[in-house]
């Protein structure tokens, strides 16, 4: 196994130049970049004399545990893609940390970030997951770095939702290509909520194929600059919005039109008025007088009304209706 340690360090070609003129340990107070990539390293060993560490290099090796990290109050840059690390933890000391690289490790939940205040960055793309599985985020972390983080890389871990990251409003850029987002209406929703969102990358996802996808999130996100690699035209963006804004109106008045009439015509809503049929006339109720000097001629209706033998009426009326041609 490869350790980390002291020694190791001592060993190193950046050591052996200063060796000279300062013993290990005033070495090892001055020393804020650490670069230990690509070295086969397992484990972390106390590395407490770097106090003044700011970056630290640890990617594409075998860690398969963040730990002994708790000394580098001064830390703001921490590399660790690449390696065997399968859970967030161990970062509550980290208080000035602004960068973090996880990308490439087994991670299934984004947690263990809550204590970091002054996170901007965080890249945990392709994660090497169980076949079938996404990566998840915990609302606590999520919470608490919607306060700070700008930048966030995704891509490659099969996401299909990104509810979960609606707080994090103060997001300039997002990476989240790769992944199985699909809903439109559900990235509409959640990119007009981050007022400052600039870059945007959701290439090789089935959302992007999807009618108008590029005229809607451009539309969505106010002042965004790039899409998928393309720069946004501010003329273009202007025209879309122009456009949505005209076609929400007319729906808007549209819809008005609708209750109008509904509240104006209730029957025609519920009911199928079908073409009225005339009411059945019985010939044996009426008499006609006819026609003089071509005028069309009278019908009186005489429905339960009787008369007497000088044909006065006893009951009932007379309701004149007109026949023949005029």
């Amino acid at each position: 196994m490869v350790r980390l340690t002291v020694h190791l360090i001592s060993k190193s070609s950046n050591y052996s130049k200063a060796c000279r003129s300062e013993s290990l340990q005033q070495y090892l107070k001055k020393l804020t970049h650490l670069n230990f990539s690509n070295k086969s390293i397992e484990d972390i060993d106390d590395l407490s004399m770097c106090r003044n560490l700011t970056v630290l290099y640890l990617y594409d090796n075998q860690i398969s545990q963040i730990c002994n990290l708790g000394f580098a109050s001064n830390l703001t840059h921490l590399y660790m893609q690449n390696n065997n690390i399968s859970c967030i933890e161990n970062l509550s000391s980290l208080h000035k940390l602004s960068k973090l690289f996880l990308g490439g490790n087994i991670i299934t939940v984004v947690e263990g970030l809550d204590e970091l205040k002054s996170l901007k960055e965080l890249h945990v793309e392709g994660q090497k997951l169980p076949r079938g599985e996404k990566l998840i985020f915990d609302p606590r972390s999520i919470s608490r770095l919607s306060e700070t983080l700008c930048i966030l890389n995704i891509s490659k871990n099969n996401i299909d939702e990104i509810w979960d990251l609606a707080p994090l409003q103060k997001l300039t850029h997002l990476y989240a290509t790769d992944n199985q987002l699909q809903d439109i209406k559900e990235l509409e929703t959640v990119f007009s909520q981050w007022s400052q969102l600039r870059l945007l990358d959701l290439n090789n996802n089935p959302v992007c194929v999807k009618p108008k996808y590029r005229d809607r999130l451009i539309t969505a996100c106010k002042i965004l600059e790039d899409l998928d690699g393309k720069q946004i035209n501010e003329l273009s963006r202007q025209f879309l919005i122009n456009w949505k804004a005209s076609k929400d109106a007319k729906k808007k008045l549209d819809d008005g039109k609708d209750i109008k009439e509904q509240i104006s015509n209730p029957l025609t809503t519920d009911f199928h008025v079908g073409p009225q049929q005339p009411f059945a006339h019985d010939r044996s109720s009426s008499r006609t007088k006819p026609s003089e000097y071509g005028k069309p001629g009278v019908t009186f209706r005489t429905d339960q009304v009787q008369g007497d033998s000088r044909g006065r009426r006893s009951r009932g009326i007379y309701i004149p209706v007109r026949t023949g041609r005029l």
